[in-house]
């Protein structure tokens, strides 16, 4: 299972979900089905806006996780 640690680094960052979504360019809807884990997939241009955004790296957002 892949776990979405997208609050986690918006916490670290200090970044509020409605300015994250405006410096990523997708909307708050979509952005809040990702940091609630609720997302099928995602896109590596939104990955890489996230990742530019927030200053991390993937492994940041995303971990695996066995089952």
């Amino acid at each position: 299972m892949i776990r979405i640690n997208l609050d986690v680094m918006m916490a670290r960052r200090k970044v509020s979900l409605t300015e994250l979504a405006d410096r990523v360019g997708i909307t708050l809807a979509n952005l809040s089905v990702l940091k609630t884990g609720k997302a099928r997939a995602i896109r590596f241009t939104t990955l890489d806006a996230l990742c530019q955004a927030l200053d991390c790296q993937p492994a940041d957002i995303l971990e695996y996780v066995g089952e």
